[in-house]
């Protein structure tokens, strides 16, 4: 897998909008016990595509949990999404 938490730490804190697939859609990142677990949602804004995750860090392992999507379309966005 790829490093996910890489990924993840490049998207700010709150509301941020992005380009993906030369579209733009808005990101909100919520960041939860001490830096351990994350919450990201992305909305196309001229569409109706979304990418869902949630990302944990236990003491044994990280865990990446899509929502109601393939790991891989999440995987993708966090790898190609543009910060605006």
């Amino acid at each position: 897998m790829i490093e996910v938490l890489k990924y993840i730490q490049k998207i700010p804190e709150g509301y941020s909008e992005g380009i993906y697939n030369a579209k733009k859609y808005s990101i909100t990142k919520e960041t939860f016990n001490n830096d351990k677990s994350f919450k990201i949602y992305g909305k196309e804004l001229q569409g109706t595509d979304f990418i869902s995750l949630n990302y944990y860090i236990t003491a044994n392992k990280e865990l990446l949990k899509p929502c109601e999507m393939p790991e891989q379309k999440v995987i993708h966005f966090l790898e190609n999404i543009q910060i605006l």
